[in-house]
């Protein structure tokens, strides 16, 4: 394993505090303080690696992953767009010989050529990933008449092998949560796996391990072939069982005034694209078939203008393309943004506005709000 330890989903569960909306004091309505340091910093030199921590990774900061948009000095710069691990196994005490480089991200800073990613949520994937492509169709074409007048459009991110919709991260570019963690684990955790089953960077003198690194155990820790499906499957297909299983989170009570800022969550618009319900079709698993879930997103592509753009391209995600992100638990996240560019709501409400956003109509409306009444809708984005 020559790669980085970037972790993904569960940062946002493990980090993350529940603010008591109730105690909230003029408009901005900020996360608790003091989230929980920040592993990947520690990570830097585990067991004797030589790395330097990069500036955007903070004691007190978000986890975050790193894209370079472009391949520098190659002709016409072609579009790079990939995960750069953070660190390498070089100089760490199980690693002997490795020199692998890290890479240099000053001068990648320097050259405006670094876009962020944080941790998407995972609670409550599993209703997501039952949801039938045609429902996520009808609901994007609901309204369209009130979406036009507004300039919202849309569009689903789709499967260049089968057309089918895709719908998990930033861009929507993950087909279902077992190819969510099989990209997650190779590419943010550096082990390769059954569906990415080849080492980036296979520098030599840092490939230690046979591949993949992950694959279904075809004995157990007992020496039997017989063991139970935890036992005998991958880390990844744990993992996404981990995902597919985890509840939804649970709202807190509306006062009020938050139930003012439902309505005019609804009012302003914001609900054309965070979609409130959802309905799930046959699932094989209790207790998810033909349920109304609340996400709070229509799990499709909107462009969100130059302010956002972040020059990658996944699948038919273009460069101010991002999923409308899903606000159930909201109240719990410690950073906003694709980036994790800001821990202030309402900053991250206007940040949604900006040349050629499909949001543009809308923020202009919330913005119209008196004090009071955004108080109250972040007051209920804060319950969610």
């Amino acid at each position: 394993m020559a790669r980085d330890w970037a972790l993904r989903s569960t940062e946002t569960v493990a980090r993350s505090v529940t603010p008591n909306p109730r105690q909230a004091a003029a408009v901005r309505v900020s996360p608790a303080r003091n989230p929980t340091p920040n592993p990947q910093v520690i990570l830097a030199n585990l067991d004797g690696a030589n790395n330097a921590v990069p500036s955007f990774i903070t004691r007190s900061g978000p986890v975050r992953e790193a894209r370079f948009v472009r391949i520098l000095n190659q002709r016409g710069t072609p579009r790079d767009g990939g995960v750069h691990d953070l660190y390498t196994i070089a100089g760490r005490s199980d690693a002997p010989g490795c020199n692998l480089g890290q890479p240099d991200f000053n001068t990648q800073l320097a050259n405006n050529n670094v876009i962020f990613r944080i941790p998407t949520p995972i609670f409550g994937l599993g209703l997501v990933e039952a949801t039938v492509d045609s429902v996520l169709q009808s609901n994007l074409s609901a309204n369209a008449s009130t979406k036009a007048r507004l300039g919202i459009g849309g569009m689903l991110n789709t499967s260049g092998n089968d057309g089918t919709v895709t719908r998990f991260g930033w861009k929507a570019q993950n087909k279902s949560l077992l190819v969510f963690a099989d990209e997650a684990y190779n590419v943010e955790q550096g082990v390769s796996n059954e569906v990415f089953p080849n080492e980036r960077s296979a520098a030599s003198g840092c490939v230690f391990n046979s591949s993949s690194e992950d694959a279904t155990n075809m004995l157990n820790s007992s020496g039997s072939s017989t063991g139970t499906a935890n036992e005998m499957s991958s880390d990844v297909v744990n993992f996404a069982l981990f995902m597919r299983l985890s509840a939804p989170p649970a709202p807190a009570p509306l006062t009020p005034s938050a139930q003012n800022g439902a309505t005019l969550f609804n009012a302003v618009g914001c609900a054309l694209c965070h979609t409130t319900t959802l309905t799930t079709g046959p699932s094989r698993f209790t207790g998810m078939s033909n349920v109304s879930y609340h996400p709070y997103s229509d799990f499709a592509l909107h462009h969100m203008g130059s302010g956002l753009a972040d020059g990658i391209v996944q699948g038919a995600a273009g460069s101010d393309q991002f999923r409308t992100a899903p606000l159930w638990g909201v109240g719990q996240r410690l950073f906003f943004m694709h980036d994790g560019r800001t821990s202030d709501l309402l900053r991250a409400i206007r940040a949604h506005s900006s040349n050629g956003s499909e949001a543009n109509a809308v923020i202009n409306n919330f913005n119209s709000l008196s004090a009071t009444q955004i108080q109250n809708l972040l007051l209920f984005l804060r319950s969610l």
